[in-house]
């Protein structure tokens, strides 16, 4: 079998999957407020933006933009459907990396940082 064909079976799983079903009715709820729909668009902007100066990729985040991700992480997570809509969506990001390191384990691939001798 095609390993393309396979993923591509892996993708549809991940899909059908109740966890991704689940988390695509959360999301419906979340963003179906406009306020929140802004707001969530902002923090995903800034979440990116801080993932990306973690890795060294953009550069320090200023920190007005990291007060302004943890204000908007704060009031976020004080509405309900929000809060229910980004646990879950941790939680498959946490199902996706685990996935993820089955699959570079199997292909002989590490991407753990070695401890010092």
């Amino acid at each position: 079998m095609n390993i393309y064909d396979t993923a591509h079976k892996l993708a549809e799983e991940i899909r059908k999957s109740d966890e991704c079903v689940h988390l695509a009715e959360l999301r419906e709820r979340a963003y179906a407020d406009e306020t929140n729909r802004l707001l969530l668009d902002e923090y995903k902007r800034l979440q990116v933006q801080l993932q990306m100066s973690m890795v060294g990729a953009a550069g320090e985040m200023p920190s007005e933009d990291m007060q302004r991700f943890q204000q908007l992480a704060s009031l976020l997570y004080m509405n309900s459907d929000v809060q229910a809509y980004l646990m879950a969506e941790m939680q498959m990001q946490k199902t996706l990396a685990d996935i993820f390191k089955i699959l570079t384990e199997a292909a002989g691939i590490r991407f753990d940082v070695p401890e010092k001798p």
